[in-house]
């Protein structure tokens, strides 16, 4: 009787090697594959919107007034170009931070500050800012001619300063009274009384006497 014998199973790790460089192979493609597709990714660029870095940094849309927030506070002005003035009985002043020059306190009770606030050149323009003020307590924008109409003029001894004061309508009333003015070193100072109605107008002849006393150093 004949003894048939089995083959050896010489071919079993030649299988498992090829499977092994074939997985590998697949492996190394798939990380290629992943790495260029990396390598070529990119993120679109985005314009700058105000209050971002890039308008901070005198990017902004051209014409856009600047607020307190829009830019680093510029250097504090000193000697002839530093505006000073007289606090009424009861006031007292706070040096301010960031963009803000001063702050005033008013002895009357209830919500209302006063601030001072020095940008360099024309920030923006007299219409654009009177217009984002106006803005700020829910009313709409003016034109030039409402502008001239609502402005009134005051003699001081640091120039003519320009005085708005705006009221806001519905329920809650606030009450912004906003002056402005240009000195020799080309900067330009905003002096606002800010808050609820009633509040600012019992302060209001106090703050009046404040722009009024105004002047150079």
């Amino acid at each position: 009787m004949l003894k048939t014998s089995t083959p050896p199973h010489r071919s079993l790790p030649f299988l498992q090697k090829a499977s092994l460089l074939a997985g590998a192979g697949f492996l190394a493609l798939a990380v290629g594959c992943n790495r260029d597709q990396v390598s070529h990714f990119r993120v679109p660029k985005e314009a700058p919107t105000a209050g971002s870095p890039m308008a901070a940094m005198g990017e902004a849309p051209a014409g856009m007034p600047l607020a307190e927030g829009d830019m680093p506070a510029p250097p504090r002005p000193s000697g002839q170009g530093s505006l000073k003035w007289s606090l009424p009985k009861g006031w007292s002043e706070a040096t301010g931070e960031g963009m803000r020059y001063a702050t005033f306190k008013s002895p009357v009770a209830g919500r209302n500050e006063a601030t001072v606030v020095v940008l360099p050149g024309p920030a923006g323009g007299e219409l654009a800012n009177v217009n984002r003020w106006r803005g700020q307590i829910g009313l709409g924008p003016i034109d030039e001619a409402a502008l001239a109409a609502a402005r009134v003029v005051v003699k001081t001894k640091a120039g003519a300063l320009n005085v708005y004061d705006f009221t806001s309508e519905g329920q809650t009333k606030s009450r912004m009274v906003a002056g402005l003015i240009s000195t020799p070193d080309g900067n330009t100072w905003f002096l606002k009384l800010t808050g609820d109605a009633g509040p600012v107008a019992k302060a209001k002849p106090d703050f009046m006497r404040i722009l009024e006393s105004l002047r150079l150093d």
